[in-house]
């Protein structure tokens, strides 16, 4: 009986850090994906094209 309780806390104690762990890589993962979202936006950034053409010189 002693050997069923114990095998009955183990048990309990993987499934918990099971747990914990599956948790730890859904951060991971939504982190790295906010982190991919905000690099998308700061790279699809509008231009304003009333500066941009006053920089260069017409074509000939």
């Amino acid at each position: 009986m002693y050997e069923l309780e114990l095998h009955k806390i183990r048990a309990a104690e993987l499934v918990r850090r099971a747990a914990d762990e599956r948790l730890v890589r859904e951060a991971r993962r939504a982190r790295k994906a906010a982190a991919r979202g905000s690099a998308r936006q700061e790279h699809e950034r509008t231009v304003s094209a009333g500066t941009d053409r006053e920089r260069f010189a017409h074509a000939a």
